[in-house]
């Protein structure tokens, strides 16, 4: 992301799983590390994405550590795609290396979105989970589980109005038994093209308030 990212290689349950992380910017207090997740390894996803790029901006400047991760089959990673079940694994294994204690923040965008809720699951009251950031969620494929209740107010949700890949009425669909708010941007696409820079700042608004 930028001349002071650091590239790393962790041991997965596949094999490597390659590591990019980024500290907290300097000046601001440390709150934790943010572990980020990737778009669909089977259309193009991986750590580079702009969108992953913008969530880890927006912690690095709102004292995060940020850290992306190529899922298996992805880059230097090793393994295959596993559908979202080997991935949740993934993820689990990088907070355990990157982070293994202390406050996290879990983020996602597409179907990394789908996959840091499946790691929620299990991290959510086997850790202190500062933050939730999931943009552009995916719920149609396989319909991730409903949050945890407590989980809610640490949340923040951004869908495109116009997302042809998850259609805004299905993440409306998904977060309504719930009572989960959805922050929604107005004419935008699953990928937030001319609108990262607001996206970037919704996500640093909601972890000032967190």
């Amino acid at each position: 992301m930028n001349s002071q990212t650091e590239k790393l290689r962790l041991h997965g349950a596949a094999g490597v799983i390659e590591v990019q992380r980024d500290a907290a910017a300097q000046g601001v207090p440390a709150r934790g590390v943010a572990v980020i997740a990737h778009p669909h390894p089977l259309f193009g996803g991986t750590m580079d994405n702009k969108v992953v790029q913008t969530l880890a901006r927006a912690f690095v400047a709102s004292g995060w550590t940020a850290v992306r991760f190529n899922f298996r089959g992805v880059g230097a990673s090793e393994g295959v795609h596993d559908e979202g079940r080997g991935e949740t694994d993934d993820y689990r294994s990088v907070v355990a290396q990157l982070a293994p204690e202390g406050p996290i923040a879990i983020a996602g965008f597409s179907f990394g979105a789908f996959v840091a809720m499946n790691a929620l699951q299990s991290l959510w009251g086997e850790r202190d989970v500062g933050s939730v950031a999931l943009v552009g969620a995916s719920v149609v494929r396989a319909v991730p589980a409903a949050l945890p209740e407590a989980a809610h107010e640490r949340t923040l949700l951004v869908h495109g109005e116009v997302d042809d890949t998850v259609a805004l009425s299905a993440v409306m669909d998904w977060a309504r038994p719930q009572s989960l708010p959805v922050t929604v941007i107005p004419g935008v696409g699953h990928f937030f093209h001319g609108q990262l820079p607001l996206l970037k700042h919704l996500v640093a608004r909601h972890l000032r308030a967190g």
